[in-house]
C-alpha cells in the first residue's frame, strides 16, 4: 500500500461529511434558502464528483462516469472542465434523489479506496487527493452554515442539534492591546504540511507600527454599537455598505431578532438569548468596518493579522472551538488574562481590510485546478483564522479565506487593530 495515512485520512474525512448530514431530513438535504448556498445533497455529490473527475478519470483512461449528467450537475465552477448547472438553481434539482447521491458517494469511495490500497500511486495523484480532502473539509463547513441558514428560514426555528450553542462564557476579559513594531516581516506558507496555492509564496512585507486587540469583539460590545445608532449613521459606513443597509434594512447581525424579552439569535441549537460575552458573528465586512470606525479603530490587514496571531497560544490545537467541539457557535477563549493573541482560531473567521489578491510571485497551477483560487482574486475580502464550524485539522495561520464584503451567513466576526499615534 502506497500511503496508509492518506487512505485513513480519506476514510475519516468522507465519514465526517456523512455525520454532518445525519441530523438533516431528506427534505432538508434537497432544498436551499439563498442563491449563495447549496443543498446538502449537492455538497455530497459535488465533493464526490471532485474525486471522480480529478482522480479516478485521471488515473484510468478507461474510466466510465457513474452517471453521464453528473459532470454538468455537480461541477461547481471549473470552466476548463465544461459548463455547469447554475448555482442559484441547485435547489431545483429534485433529481437525483438523496439516495442516488449517497449511492454515488459509495461507488466512488469504493474505487478510491481500491486506488489508495495499491502498492504505487502516481506522484501527482497524491497531491490532488490531498486537495480533494481539504476541499471536502471546506464543504463540511459549508454544510453546517448552509444548513443553519436553511433552518433559520423555517418559522418553527428547528434545531440542527439541540445541544449546540449551549456552552456560554460567564464574563468578558478586558481587551488588551498588543504592540507590534514596524519592520520587514515574512508572511505566507513556508512549506511543511498542506496549504492552498494562494497561501504562497512566502514573501517579505513592510508593516508600520500597529496595535492588535488580544481578543475578538463580543456581542455585548456590538449591542452598544447598535444602541448608539450604528445602523442609522451613514458616516460610519463605506458607501457600498450603506447601500446594503438601506436595501436590506439591516439593523443587527444576521440571525438576530428582538422581542419583548430582549435580543435573541438563531443558532444551530435553536433560538437562544444573545450571549453578550461571546464573540459576535454573522457580520459582513461592511458591518465589521463600520463597527471598527465607531470604536475609533480599524480592521487589521491580513499581514498584520498573520504577524499578530503567528504565536497565538494553542492555535489549531487549542482545546475549545472548532467543529469537533460540537458547540457550533462561538464561545470565546477562557477568561484568564493572557498577554498574547487570543481566539485566533476555532471561534469565528475574522474580517481583514485586505482584498483577496495574489501574493508577489504567485502562479496558479496549470489546468482546471488552477481555477480553484486564482479566478476569485477580484471583489473579495480576506478573512483569517477559523470558525466553530471549521474542522480542526483544516486550520492554519496562513489560511486565506475569502468572501464578498456583503456575505453574512458564514461564522464571521471582528478583531480590531489601530495605528500607533
Amino acid at each position: 500500500m502506497q500511503d496508509a495515512s492518506l487512505l485513513q485520512r480519506y476514510r475519516e474525512v468522507r465519514a465526517g461529511t456523512h455525520s454532518l448530514v445525519a441530523p438533516l431530513s431528506a427534505e432538508d438535504c434537497t432544498v436551499q434558502s439563498m442563491t449563495s448556498a447549496s443543498p446538502a445533497k449537492w455538497h455530497l455529490a459535488h465533493t464526490t464528483w471532485f474525486f471522480e473527475r480529478f482522480v479516478l478519470a485521471r488515473s484510468d483512461p478507461a474510466h466510465r462516469p457513474f452517471h453521464p449528467d453528473f459532470e454538468f450537475l455537480f461541477n461547481s465552477y471549473y470552466n476548463a472542465v465544461g459548463p455547469q448547472h447554475a448555482r442559484e438553481s441547485r435547489g431545483l434539482l429534485s433529481r437525483p434523489a438523496l439516495d442516488e447521491a449517497t449511492a454515488y458517494r459509495t461507488a466512488v469511495d469504493e474505487r478510491m479506496l481500491e486506488l489508495l490500497d495499491r502498492p504505487t500511486l502516481a506522484p501527482d495523484l497524491g497531491a490532488i487527493i490531498e486537495i480533494g480532502l481539504n476541499h471536502e473539509q471546506q464543504h463540511q463547513e459549508l454544510l453546517v452554515t448552509d444548513a443553519k441558514h436553511l433552518l433559520s428560514c423555517n418559522p418553527l426555528r428547528p434545531a440542527y442539534n439541540a445541544e449546540a450553542a449551549s456552552t456560554r462564557r460567564t464574563s468578558t476579559p478586558r481587551v488588551q492591546w498588543l504592540d507590534f513594531h514596524e519592520g520587514v516581516r515574512e508572511i505566507g506558507h513556508q512549506g511543511g504540511g498542506f496549504a492552498y496555492d494562494c497561501e504562497g509564496p512566502r514573501h517579505k512585507v513592510f508593516v508600520g507600527e500597529f496595535h492588535l486587540a488580544d481578543r475578538l469583539v463580543t456581542s455585548g460590545e456590538y449591542l452598544a454599537f447598535m444602541a448608539d445608532g450604528g445602523y442609522e449613521r451613514p458616516e460610519l459606513w463605506l458607501d457600498a455598505g450603506w447601500r446594503e443597509v438601506q436595501a436590506h434594512a439591516w439593523r443587527a447581525p444576521l440571525y438576530w431578532e428582538e422581542s419583548d424579552t430582549g435580543w435573541h439569535e438563531f443558532t444551530l441549537g435553536g433560538m437562544r438569548p444573545i450571549d453578550e460575552n461571546a464573540p459576535v458573528t454573522h457580520v459582513s465586512l461592511y458591518e465589521a468596518d463600520a463597527y471598527a470606525r465607531w470604536a475609533g479603530c480599524r480592521l487589521p490587514t491580513e499581514a498584520e493579522w498573520e504577524i499578530g496571531c503567528a504565536s497565538a497560544p494553542g492555535s489549531a490545537t487549542c482545546a475549545h472551538g472548532f467543529l469537533e467541539s460540537q458547540n457550533l457557535h462561538p464561545v470565546g477563549a477562557p477568561d484568564e488574562v493572557v498577554r498574547d493573541t487570543r481566539e485566533a482560531m476555532g471561534e469565528v473567521w475574522q474580517w481583514t481590510g485586505s482584498q483577496f489578491r495574489p501574493y508577489p510571485g504567485y502562479r496558479p497551477p496549470e489546468g482546471a485546478i488552477g481555477e480553484y483560487n486564482a479566478k476569485f482574486m477580484c471583489d473579495q475580502f480576506v478573512l483569517r483564522g477559523a470558525s466553530c464550524a471549521t474542522p480542526r485539522s483544516h486550520a492554519r495561520i496562513t489560511y486565506r479565506n475569502f468572501f464578498a464584503p456583503d456575505a453574512r451567513w458564514q461564522f464571521s466576526g471582528i478583531r480590531l487593530a489601530k495605528d500607533v499615534m
